[in-house]
């Protein structure tokens, strides 16, 4: 009788410590909640989101004159947007609600970024060695 309210026991408490693993997991990985809402932002707000300049903004709010986004992806269809910038700009975009983005998403550079500016390492000439077979034509 006490080991099957110790097994209760125990399986509740583990139940109990998944489901607030679970919670508070999902709050980890949850996009920003600072979104634009590329149907009514004004071009400086469009401004905010990551690598979007004045230029796209305004193709942007060009284009939404045409047709309002019914999706996010549809951003992909502006000239300057591709899929790559577009899965860098998708948890900071959506299509109703409010824009509460106020200020300029500023991304980590990238590890290549950091290697373009700093200086190339000296590479040393490389020696052949001596029983080395020269390679070409009919050698």
């Amino acid at each position: 009788m006490l080991a099957s309210r110790i097994r209760v026991s125990a399986i509740a408490t583990l139940v109990t410590l998944g489901a607030a693993a679970l919670a508070f997991g999902e709050g980890a990985d949850a996009p920003p909640s600072k979104k634009v809402n590329i149907n009514t932002a004004s071009p400086v707000e469009l401004t905010y989101l990551p690598r979007i300049g004045a230029r796209v903004a305004e193709r942007i709010v060009e284009r939404r004159k045409e047709k309002p986004f019914a999706r996010a992806e549809e951003l992909m269809e502006v000239k300057g947007i591709g899929e790559k910038l577009f899965l860098t700009l998708k948890p900071y975009v959506s299509v109703t609600g409010p824009t509460t983005l106020n200020t300029k998403v500023r991304l980590s550079s990238s590890p290549s970024a950091g290697r373009a500016s700093s200086p190339a390492p000296a590479s040393a000439p490389k020696e052949k060695p001596a029983n080395a077979v020269p390679v070409g034509k009919g050698r």
